[in-house]
């Protein structure tokens, strides 16, 4: 019995505590009430533009409480690091800007690796012709193609602004917009 219980203790430590798809990467939000929610170890920022920007790496670093590491890499370096077995003893949460890169994380790294796949804040920044499913999340048709492989990696895959808001599960707007 004890050997069990460290076994589903075990397997709850090794997940990234969640993959967020925010167009802003880490901001307020993210650094003062997502953090402290997921009582995190670190923040990994999975970006290939960020990664090439060290005055935007700056930047995110600054951003966030002190005590959380912040690692910034490109979408393949992030798998690279997620991948490594050193990871699962730390409390992740994994940033990327949009659908397509979280569907790309979500493949490489299966389940029960990701324990919460979150669409938080994505559509604003594009002006192609999107679909609205909240007031925080428009999503081109490519990225509700990418949407729809990722609730199929992960089927509670949701729509959350904040962690104090209701979870909405992505394959119910799919299901109701017909998408």
């Amino acid at each position: 019995m004890l050997l069990k219980r460290h076994a589903q203790f075990k397997e709850e430590i090794n997940m990234i505590q969640a993959l967020r798809v925010d167009e802003r990467l880490i901001h307020g939000q993210i650094a003062m009430v997502w953090s402290r929610e997921l009582n995190l170890d670190g923040i990994v920022v999975a970006n290939d533009a960020a990664a090439e920007n060290e005055a935007q790496q700056m930047a995110l670093k600054m951003a966030v409480p002190n005590g959380i590491k912040v690692i910034v890499k490109s979408i393949d370096g992030a798998i690279e690091l997620l991948q490594d077995p050193r990871a699962d003893k730390m409390k992740l949460f994994v940033l990327v800007r949009t659908v397509a890169d979280a569907e790309k994380l979500a493949e490489a790294l299966p389940a029960p690796k990701i324990k919460y796949v979150n669409i938080g804040n994505v559509g604003k920044a594009s002006e192609e012709e999107k679909t609205t499913l909240t007031q925080f999340v428009m999503l081109t048709q490519s990225e509700i193609a990418a949407l729809k492989k990722l609730v199929a990696l992960y089927p509670e895959t949701a729509l959350q602004n904040l962690p104090s808001d209701k979870k909405e599960l992505a394959s119910r707007f799919i299901t109701e917009k017909n998408l």
